[in-house]
């Protein structure tokens, strides 16, 4: 009985199902206290519910305000369209659809247990894949970002577990199809979420030098996952260029994000109520003069005032990263003095995740893993964005899967350490072999 019980708990199967299960019952839970939906309201996500309401309404790809504002490139294609597809299914921001969304939101968070097991125990081993798998199966972030958010969160960190683990598997294969499929992870990855463009160039250059040492045929393969990443994103590339008569590679509002997080009337991170869809002004001006013209107006406000506010900069630059590995934006003092316990308690676990991750990273380094730079990458990189612009725990979960595999290592490295060191203990100290002392008394 012991021994099948340690199997079930050891197997991604029943971790999935778990993970999924307790995601579900939270949702409904949750769901009888719920106010009733609203049109535009944060239940659906703000912009993404409105881009897919304009979807569904035959509108096209549009209007990521209150306000009709023609076409947009606010976001990237994906999430949106999933959205619309199931307004359309169920009707726009009705009850049924918001449940059928953060359904599927639950089930991609509950699958990315997958990634989180195989990445685990590639690396680290079968002890490290299984306790890092329900180590995301009750991670706060992963149990309450599917049902608090209508947004690709979810779906973001269930493809961020796929590429790294991809990345793994991939530099011993000479399949060509394999190979291909990589490219379209990245393209699909890229389409939903733009911030992962920032690993692929380390990503895809780490995997090509380690298959360049075993595989002959090396240029070909990672020639063959450029090319079919560069086919997957162009369709929406070229939508953009023939839209709005300007190249705009995915999304168009990063100067938008910039100025937020830029600007004289900044606190420590950004000025929320300066974004159009808290703002009646700032939200009639994006459009008086369209998407892009506000889009770059704001992009030059934001660098002339970095030009012009070094230190200014830069105290924001910390307040973000504080907040990025914490999730506190005031100050922790503050924080600890005022907050209620509950809150304490999750910025206490927020910061002991992040430091476990980095100290994973650390001892995985002293292993001399090959491995380790892939994690850095993703640990290291993909903050880098956020950095400039403005921070959240809901921005940074796409890289908690990473971290959990880490964070179990951190654990995990001593204790082994520690059981080999006192298995090899009691031989150190033991004295010469049984055959060696007949000898020496021969």
């Amino acid at each position: 009985m012991r021994n099948s019980l340690s199997r079930a708990l050891s197997s991604p199967a029943v971790i999935v199902a778990v993970a999924f299960a307790l995601r579900m019952g939270l949702l409904f839970y949750f769901t009888s206290s719920w106010p009733a939906v609203r049109s535009g309201s944060s239940t659906f996500g703000y912009e993404t519910g409105r881009v897919a309401r304009a979807i569904a309404a035959g509108e096209g790809f549009s209007s990521p305000l209150n306000v009709n504002t023609g076409p947009t490139a606010w976001f990237t294609p994906v999430y949106p369209y999933l959205l619309a597809g199931v307004f359309k299914l169920f009707g726009t921001y009705t009850a049924q659809s918001l449940l059928v969304i953060q359904t599927l939101n639950c089930a991609f968070s509950a699958l990315a247990c997958l990634p989180v097991f195989f990445v685990g125990r590639k690396v680290f081993g079968p002890t490290v894949a299984a306790w890092s798998g329900w180590v995301w199966t009750l991670l706060p972030s992963a149990v309450i970002f599917p049902i608090l958010w209508v947004w690709d969160t979810s779906l973001s960190a269930l493809l961020m577990g796929l590429l790294l683990w991809a990345t793994l598997s991939l530099r011993h294969s000479t399949n060509v199809q394999s190979w291909v499929g990589y490219g379209l992870l990245w393209a699909l990855a890229v389409l939903t979420n733009p911030s992962f463009l920032s690993l692929l160039p380390f990503l895809l250059s780490w995997l090509a030098f380690q298959a360049s040492k075993q595989v002959a045929n090396w240029q070909r393969l990672v020639g063959a996952a450029t090319m079919v990443f560069v086919l997957g994103v162009s369709p929406w590339i070229v939508r953009n260029y023939l839209t709005f008569e300007k190249l705009v590679l995915f999304r168009s509002n990063f100067g938008l994000e910039l100025y937020l997080g830029n600007n004289e009337q900044v606190p420590d991170s950004w000025s929320w109520w300066l974004h159009p869809n808290d703002n009646d002004e700032e939200r009639e001006k994006f459009r008086r003069m369209g998407e892009i013209a506000y889009m770059a107006e704001k992009q030059r406000e934001a660098l002339h005032f970095i030009a012009n506010h070094p230190r200014d900069v830069l105290r924001f630059l910390f307040h973000r990263f504080v907040n990025n590995w914490t999730g506190a934006w005031d100050p922790i003092a503050d924080v600890w003095s005022t907050a209620p316990w509950y809150l304490r308690g999750n910025y206490l676990l927020s910061w002991l995740f992040s430091v476990l991750a980095f100290l994973g990273l650390f001892f995985a380094s002293r292993a001399r893993k090959r491995e380790t730079v892939p994690f850095a990458v993703v640990l290291l990189v993909f903050p880098l964005v956020y950095y400039i612009t403005h921070t959240s725990l809901r921005y940074r979960h796409p890289i908690d899967p990473v971290m959990a595999v880490l964070a179990v290592y951190a654990v995990a490295y001593p204790i082994s350490k520690r059981v080999q060191l006192f298995a090899d203990g009691p031989a150190s100290v033991s004295g010469p072999p049984a055959t060696e002392e007949l000898s020496a008394a021969k």
